[in-house]
């Protein structure tokens, strides 16, 4: 399974949430196709800007994009000049009115994203590609995350056959839904061809809030005080079997209608006057 999927894609609605929030029947594949231009339009023009990733989210007549990025000065550029060219361009890309919101990413040795864009220029840049992976992976454990894996495939160090070699350190749970996993891709263009970069950095667990668990406690009360099926196990050892029911007791004779036991002598008289009879 991790092998297969997008990490991303296989917690979506689970731990991780969507990054274009919309709704639309009739006009949905104009808005999907707005969407990724919004997205190839940014990483085109803020490729040196270390942007992690791009949020949209619509309404009737205004779109709101927020860009997390390391470098938000890079963006924003002197007096905001950077930002309102931006801002102006998607206005006529969409026929809508935009609203930019440029947001830092704090702690980006521990952002997949942007760890596999720096492997990336380390890379085009003719640094070793084990140099570049092991540099990446003591910066993310220093920041702290509980583990990471790096890989690289293509033309590696000029070879003639392309590969692909990994390195990872501590642990990264793929299979785990409730495990944060921030996944990221880059491509890095050396002289020998295209190198692929993706990086799996595991942040911990993302359990429930306080108020979820009390409010599951309370719930869990309520169910066993009105006698519900939560805390009662079933006894008819099949699936979907009803449990018999326990034989009926016969009732109890009450001590009103017991005989009361006779004395002995009161018993043999009625027999001694049968046999002088």
């Amino acid at each position: 399974m991790g092998q297969k999927i997008n990490p991303y894609g296989f917690r979506l609605g689970i731990t991780t949430d969507w990054k274009s929030r919309w709704f639309s029947e009739k006009d949905y594949k104009k808005y999907l196709h707005e969407d990724l231009a919004i997205r190839r339009y940014l990483k085109r023009n803020l490729s040196h800007a270390g942007i992690s990733r791009v949020e949209i989210e619509r309404t009737r007549d205004r779109v709101r994009v927020d860009i997390h990025t390391a470098r938000p000065g890079v963006v924003i550029g002197r007096r905001g000049a950077e930002a309102d060219r931006i801002r102006a361009d998607l206005d006529k890309m969409t026929g809508k009115q935009v609203t930019l919101n440029i947001l830092e990413v704090k702690g980006a040795e521990t952002d997949a994203q942007l760890v596999a864009q720096g492997v990336a220029e380390q890379l085009a840049s003719r640094v070793s590609f084990r140099r570049a992976m092991r540099r990446a992976i003591n910066s993310a454990m220093k920041g702290g995350a509980k583990g990471i894996r790096v890989q690289c495939s293509g033309r590696l160090g000029g070879a003639e056959m392309a590969r692909t070699e990994f390195y990872r350190e501590g642990r990264v749970p793929l299979h785990t839904l409730r495990a944060d996993i921030d996944y990221g891709l880059a491509e890095g263009r050396t002289t020998f061809g295209m190198v692929g970069v993706k990086v799996w950095i595991y942040r911990g667990d993302v359990l429930p809030s306080r108020e979820e668990q009390e409010a599951d406690r309370a719930r869990a009360r309520a169910r066993a005080a009105a006698g519900g099926p939560s805390g009662e196990r079933r006894s008819g050892g099949g699936r979907g079997r009803t449990p018999k029911a326990p034989p009926a007791e016969a009732p109890a004779e009450t001590p009103a209608e017991t005989p009361a036991p006779q004395p002995a002598e009161a018993v043999a008289a009625p027999a001694a006057e049968q046999g002088k009879e």
